[in-house]
Parts: C-alpha cells; structure tokens; sequence
C-alpha cells in the first residue's frame, strides 16, 4: 500500500501527505488541523512567533486534535552583518524602492530598529512542549540538541535544497529530510551555497537524495494533485508535502485577493525575488518583482526588507494596487482546483491510491 511506508509510520499518519508550515502568519490553526484529522500532517509555521504565541497556538491546535502535526522554525532566522553594513544597505534600498513609494504616496519607513533573533528561546519551547513533529529550515541543528528532541518523542525534519545540504542534515542525525524543489512557492530555504545557485528541480532532487542517503526523503514542489504524488512516489520520494494548493484554501491564512491571483491567470508566471523580504523567495509575477528581479545587492537583510516593505505592501493594498504586492505561489498553481482543505486532501488521497495501487 503505498500509504504505508517508513514515513508514516514514523510520524504515525495514515497518509503520507505533509502540508507546507508556511510562516508570517499564513498558517492556520483551522488549516493545520484538517489536514491532520483526514489523515495527513498539518504544518505550522512559527519562525515569526513569540515563545509564548508558539505555547498557545501548540495548545489551540491539541485541543482540536490528537493527530500529530508538524511545528517548524527557522535555524538562521536573520541574515545581518553589522549596523554599519545595514545603514550602506537601508539607502541603496531607499534609492531602489522610492518610485514605488511615490506611487502610492506612502512615507518611505525610518530604518529599521535593531533585531535579536527569537531561535534559541523558540527552541527552549518546542523542547517544553515536546511536539510529536519538529521541522527546521535554513541551517543545521547540533546534533545533541536533535538527540534531545529524539529523547522526548520528537521526529526531526531538516530541509534540504541540494544534495550537499542532505547529506550534511542526515549526518546530524535527523528523522527525515524534505527535499525542496526549485518549483516551490515561498522561501528558498538554502544555507549551505548563495540560494541563486541551489535552484535543483523537485524530480531531479529526489533521485539525486535517494542515491545518496539512507533516511525517507519528502517531496517537496511542483506537486498539487494525484499525479504528483505518484511521480514522486515512482522516483523514490516516501512522502509529499504540498504548499501552494493548501495556501489558496479557504482554511489558509492567505489574504483573500491573493488566493484570488492563485486562481486566476497571474499565476502562470512566478519569479524568484529577494524584493519582498531579503530571502529569495518564489511569488507571482507583478510589476514589482520584475523591475527589480537582480535585487540581491538593492535590499535590506532579512527580515529588515520585510519591515521596509510592509508599509508599501499594506498602501498597495489598500489602494488596490495589487502589481505592487508580491503573492508567495509555486509554479504549479494555475492546476490549482479546490477552495477547501478537506476537498483537497480528499481528492489528493484518492487520485493518489488509483494511480499507486
């Protein structure tokens, strides 16, 4: 049975089917907790969360639940060098997004106030609250923080982009590793090479994975229906996690109008920018992400470009603007068929089972 594997027994689903922990506040206690209730592993992504809003989203998702779930965090949660080097950045930024600014008619912001990472204190709570799954991204763990998390139930997920990355996190001892393909819609989570360089396709990274490492390797990207799963199955993958299809859900934390451009012809086009948040990330194509697609030397480390570009973001909006505002999307979005989860999921799991039996 194809749903019946390493995977599943591990983190003790009924399908191997993960939903994409997407972060900055579009995961959804509602949206975590139906995948995982059919059968699946919801995903919350926390990288943005206070140490107490992760104890009590932890505690909200339980009480409508006893199914496992996948809480995930970001190893390297910021990209700074110093205060001298933001200041030389924070004006070639000012200088790449004022027409912008004037656009809209909307104050460039002061720059930013300075940032202290939230990693180690959001690590201290997932060990307190002992989630059944913790996925991370963006870097590696110390292996002895990950035999902690293995001494208290936890099964561990690290996030790979290359071969190089795999092999660097099953050293380390995780569980199971997600191979994120080019194709995915959000964040490039890379930490080992420039993230412009580790742009492997899904079906080739798989194969590339399964050659070389032992542990189950999750296909991530480019996958939004039955024969997505089963291409990924055929070439090695034990488990899909999928992103854009569960973001454009009514259950998503996704503003309307963007799942509106999920929908509709924009998302034929998507582009890889650092322009939104500092972080090459995959999103629609608009009129700002392709005036400014070598952006890499032209914006604030992350987080501050997001913190600068909030008060653009949220004008466009307001005044409809919407070629000014960069919607995360994978490339796979214009297959995207169903507005709720448990539609979804239900037709994920049985378009799967014809294909694989």
């Amino acid at each position: 049975m194809w749903n019946k594997n390493r995977i599943t027994e591990l983190l003790g689903i009924e399908y191997p089917i993960l939903q994409g922990p997407f972060g900055g506040g579009l995961s959804t206690i509602e949206l975590t907790t139906t995948v995982s209730n059919l059968g699946g592993l919801g995903g919350f992504g926390a990288y943005t969360l206070s140490p107490q809003e992760i104890y009590d989203i932890h505690t909200a998702i339980q009480s409508q639940t006893d199914k496992p779930y996948n809480l995930n965090l970001w190893v390297n949660d910021h990209d700074i060098i110093d205060e001298e080097h933001t200041k030389e950045q924070y004006q070639k930024t000012v200088e790449t997004f004022k027409p912008y600014f004037d656009l809209l008619q909307t104050d460039i912001p002061a720059p930013p106030l300075s940032f202290e990472s939230r990693f180690q204190n959001q690590l201290d709570v997932v060990l307190d609250i002992k989630p059944k799954v913790f996925s991370f991204m963006f870097g590696l763990l110390d292996e002895n923080i990950i035999e902690d998390l293995h001494r208290q139930g936890t099964v561990v997920l690290g996030n790979a982009t290359t071969l190089d990355e795999a092999v660097a996190l099953e050293k380390t001892g995780v569980d199971i590793i997600v191979a994120s393909g080019f194709e995915s819609g959000g964040h490039r989570p890379s930490f080992m090479d420039q993230a412009e360089l580790s742009t492997t396709g899904t079906f080739v990274l798989i194969q590339l994975i399964k050659d070389k490492v032992k542990i189950p390797v999750v296909a991530a990207g480019g996958i939004a229906n039955g024969r997505g799963i089963a291409s990924a199955f055929k070439l090695g993958a034990d488990a899909v996690q999928i992103g854009t299809a569960f973001l454009a859900t009514e259950e998503s934390g996704a503003l309307p109008i963007h799942k509106e451009f999920l929908f509709s012809d924009a998302a034929k086009s998507t582009t890889l920018s650092r322009a939104y948040t500092g972080r090459l990330g995959r999103g629609i194509t608009t009129k700002i992400t392709r005036d400014v697609l070598a952006a890499k030397d032209k914006t604030l480390p992350f987080p501050l470009q997001t913190y600068f570009m909030g008060a653009l973001r949220k004008a466009a909006l307001e005044q409809q603007k919407n070629d000014l505002v960069f919607f995360w999307s994978g490339q796979i979005a214009p297959i995207l068929k169903h507005k709720k989860a448990s539609t979804l999921m239900q037709s994920l799991i049985e378009e799967a089972s014809e294909l694989l039996q």
